[in-house]
Formats: structure tokens, C-alpha cells, sequence
């Protein structure tokens, strides 16, 4: 059978349909231990009922937290950014994909003409009879096709789905960043209510030891050195309220702004004092190889090693010639429009076309060497996105295990101490010791106190990182993770 000149190229083609040049993509593959280090102390740690982590922030039993997280998630600017970069990533994807595809269209046109008696071709037309004026109609489908026979293109559909796999990825490590922002600021602002509180309780307490003191100073029995001490530790605890009230206004601040919100909008919703949330304790903290599939970090790595390993494909496409189908049909008639469709009317075309860069093969070196240089160091990117994941899964463990340690200390600390002031207090109205021992033990009582609820609340951060860390906050589909 012979074949026609326009269809050899479609046969070849389809013959070489499965064949795309450059290198098929293999996911790089790590020795990595199965437990983290510090996994041991995470499960010998006392905590309260552990959560999963798909919502871990559910697991600190608060619900303002729950709904403050959620709200987030809905409103937040930094998630609706890396929303739009997705939408866009899906439309270059679209493109890529379209130019697998033939591409037609259709044309019509209605051209009316009046020639000049004045020029040779008027004064012939008008010797044969030919009317002056007349209307032309005419009307064409077109369709082309450029065959990806040596897979350029469908390298650049790999690396426009890779991309928008990664801005996927993108989008989900936004929106549990924000998820973590939000409880890591609400642990914080409940932290510096809880430090406001004792701090004003620390000043009750001092000014009722001024007033005791001026007392006995107006009765004789205490000096007035003893006054201005009292005076003076008094004045040093009420310095601490405007600091703390500081940091307390611009944590709502941020709060509000992680929300989407105008700052000042959430105060109302915190303005009663609630006890430092608890944080609970990790189900399962599994082992570096699964922060490859839950960590959107590495995901977005991965994806982009996968692109420029497409991107070299399509570079090295361009050493071969690029064979293209165009073809038209179509109908034209100066006659009226009621014959357009006639089969005198009838026109065709086809073309066959060939472009071949064959005397640039300098150029295209280049951006093979450009390519591969991309997907060398999106390599490099990768296993150090995968090194620094494990990174923040020791470090946040080691921090939650030695605050959780602090926190009791001081717990036991604060007690001790309580008890002493009292009983110091005692004494000194006794007569058995100084002032000076009762501003003591007051000062450190506030100060093992204010550093607990600095303990608790670091506590539940440290707990917040190490669900973040560990890639918590969704429920990853297994079918990204093996592209």
C-alpha cells in the first residue's frame, strides 16, 4: 500500500507515540532511621489524651482555639495568596496539556468590492461584462497539529503538572502554617494573661505589705527605710504590667491579623482570663520517612526536582525536527450567499511542515547544560528540605520534653516558695525577722511564679512546633507522595 506524502508523518508518529526523549524521572530514595531520637522521651512524656494529627489543635480541648484555627484557614490573606498561585499553576498546566492536542478554528467573512473603471483591471472587467461592485462570501474551518514525536511537549506537560502538584503542596503548607501561627499566638496571649494575673496579684500583695508597713511606721515600730523598701519593691512589680499588657495587645494584634481582621477586631472574644491551654501528647511521632509523604515542605522539593527533571527532556527535544499538520477546509463564492455552500463553492487546503534547529545545536547545549544545572541543585534542595525536616522534628521534640521537665521544677518551686512567704510574712510581723526577708521571698515567689507560666506556656509551643514539624494539620493523599 503506498502511503500519501501528509500521512507518512502521522504514521510516524503514532509509531514513535510512546517515545519521548531525556531522562525518566526516579524519586531519590533516603537511608533514613525508622524512629526519631528523641521519639523515646515523646512517649515515656505524661501528657494528656494524645490526638491525631490530622487536627491536632483540636486535641487542646478549647474550643475558641478550634474556632479561631478554622476561621483562619477561611480568611486568612497568606493562604488566599497561595490559592491564587495554585489557580494559576493549574492554568499553565492546562496550556501544556492543550498542546498535545490539534487546534482548529473557524473564519467567515463577508468583503464587499468596488473596482475602479480607471485601472487595467476595472477597463478589462468592464469590457467582459464583469459588474463593478460585487460582495464576496466566504467561510473556512482551519485545524493544525504539531506532532510530539520525540516528546517535547509532553516533557513540558510533566513539568506543568509537577509545577502545579508543588503549588498544590504550596497552598497546604500555608494554610498549616497559619493553623500553627494561630494557636502558637492564642498559647501566647493566654500565656501573658496568666502573667498579667500574677503579676497584679504580686502588686495586691505588696501593697497590703506597704500598708502594713506604714502602719507600724506611724505607730514607731517600723523605721522609714523600711517604708521606702516596701515602697520601692512595690513600684518594681507594677513596672512589669505595662510590659507584659504591651505584649499581650500586640499578640491580639497578630492574632488578628493571621484572621484576616482589622487589629483590635478579636479582643472582645479574649478578654476573659482563661488558664494556659494543656497540650496534648503525639499518637504517633512515626519516623523521618514519613515526613516525605506528610510534609508539604518536601512535597513542594520533590515536585520541583521532578519539573527540572521534565524541564531536561524538553530541552533535549530541541535536537530533533518538529513536524507539523495544518489543513482548511472551507467555501467562497462572489455569486450571493445562497451558493456559499455549493460544490463549486468548495475549497481546500493541506500543509505538511518541518522546522529543524539544525544549525543551533551551540544554543541548545546550552540549555540542556542550563537544565541539568537546575535539577542538580533542585537535588541539593530536596535532601536538604528532607535533613532540615528531621531538624525541626528533634529540635521541637527536645524542646517539649526539657520544658515539659522545667515546668514541673518550677511547679514544685512555686509551692515551696508560696509557703515560705507566708510564712516569712509571719515572722516579720512577729518581730523574728527583717522586711528585707519578706521583699525577698516575695521577689522570688514572683519570679518562680511568672517563670511557670512562662514554662506552661512554652509547654503547649513547644507541643504546637512539634505537630507542624512532624507535617500535621491534614490527611495527605498517598497517590502524591508516590509520583
Amino acid at each position: 500500500m503506498r502511503l500519501h506524502p501528509v500521512s507518512t508523518p502521522l504514521v510516524l508518529a503514532i509509531a514513535l507515540g510512546g517515545c519521548a526523549v531525556g531522562p525518566n524521572y526516579v524519586r531519590p530514595q533516603f537511608d533514613a532511621p525508622k524512629t526519631f531520637v528523641g521519639s523515646a522521651d515523646i512517649v515515656a512524656r505524661q501528657g494528656v489524651q494524645p490526638v491525631d494529627l490530622t487536627r491536632w489543635w483540636d486535641g487542646f480541648h478549647d474550643p475558641l482555639l478550634t474556632s479561631l484555627v478554622d476561621e483562619a484557614e477561611r480568611n486568612n490573606l497568606d493562604v488566599a495568596q497561595a490559592l491564587a498561585r495554585v489557580g494559576q499553576a493549574k492554568a499553565g498546566l492546562n496550556a501544556a496539556t492543550a498542546t498535545l492536542l490539534p487546534s482548529g478554528g473557524v473564519q467567515s467573512d463577508v468583503t464587499r468590492t468596488r473596482n475602479s473603471d480607471d485601472v487595467p483591471l476595472g477597463a478589462v472587467g468592464r469590457e467582459l461584462g464583469f459588474a463593478r461592485d460585487y460582495t464576496t462570501y466566504e467561510g473556512d474551518l482551519t485545524a493544525s497539529w504539531e506532532i510530539d514525536v520525540f516528546g517535547g511537549s509532553r516533557r513540558g506537560q510533566q513539568a506543568a503538572a509537577a509545577s502545579y502538584q508543588a503549588s498544590s503542596a504550596g497552598a497546604v503548607a500555608a494554610r498549616l502554617a497559619v493553623a500553627a501561627q494561630v494557636a502558637d499566638t492564642y498559647v501566647l496571649i493566654r500565656g501573658l494573661q496568666q502573667r498579667l494575673a500574677i503579676a497584679r496579684d504580686q502588686v495586691d500583695t505588696q501593697r497590703k505589705l506597704v500598708d502594713t508597713v506604714r502602719l507600724q511606721y506611724s505607730k514607731g515600730i517600723a523605721a522609714d527605710l523600711q517604708v521606702h523598701q516596701a515602697e520601692g519593691a512595690l513600684a518594681q512589680v507594677k513596672s512589669t504590667i505595662p510590659v507584659l499588657e504591651q505584649g499581650l495587645i500586640d499578640a491580639m494584634n497578630a492574632l488578628d491579623v493571621l484572621l484576616g481582621a482589622q487589629p483590635g477586631t478579636i479582643r472582645t472574644r479574649l478578654v476573659a482570663v482563661q488558664p494556659i491551654p494543656v497540650a496534648p501528647s503525639i499518637a504517633d511521632a512515626g519516623g523521618p520517612a514519613d515526613l516525605l509523604r506528610r510534609r508539604p515542605d518536601i512535597i513542594i522539593a520533590e515536585r520541583r526536582l521532578a519539573a527540572t527533571n521534565a524541564q531536561i527532556g524538553q530541552a533535549m527535544a530541541e535536537y530533533y525536527p518538529k513536524i507539523s499538520l495544518s489543513g482548511a477546509l472551507g467555501t467562497a463564492t462572489s455569486i450571493g450567499s445562497g451558493s456559499l455552500f455549493s460544490a463549486n463553492a468548495t475549497q481546500a487546503q493541506g500543509t505538511a511542515g518541518l522546522r529543524w534547529r539544525l544549525f543551533d545545536f551551540g544554543r541548545i547545549n546550552a540549555e540542556i547544560k542550563a537544565a541539568r544545572g537546575a535539577n542538580a541543585e533542585a537535588l541539593a534542595s530536596y535532601r536538604q528540605t528532607v535533613l532540615r525536616a528531621s531538624e525541626d522534628v528533634e529540635d521541637a521534640f527536645t524542646a517539649l520534653v526539657k520544658r515539659d521537665s522545667q515546668q514541673q521544677v518550677l511547679a514544685d518551686g512555686a509551692q515551696s516558695l508560696a509557703r515560705a512567704r507566708d510564712q516569712s510574712e509571719i515572722a516579720y510581723k512577729g518581730g523574728i525577722v527583717s522586711l528585707i526577708e519578706v521583699l525577698d521571698a516575695d521577689s522570688r515567689l514572683l519570679q518562680t511564679r511568672d517563670a511557670q507560666a512562662q514554662a506552661q506556656t512554652e509547654v503547649a509551643r513547644a507541643a504546637i512546633s512539634s505537630f507542624r514539624a512532624l507535617g500535621g494539620g491534614w490527611n495527605p493523599p498517598a497517590q502524591l507522595a508516590q509520583k
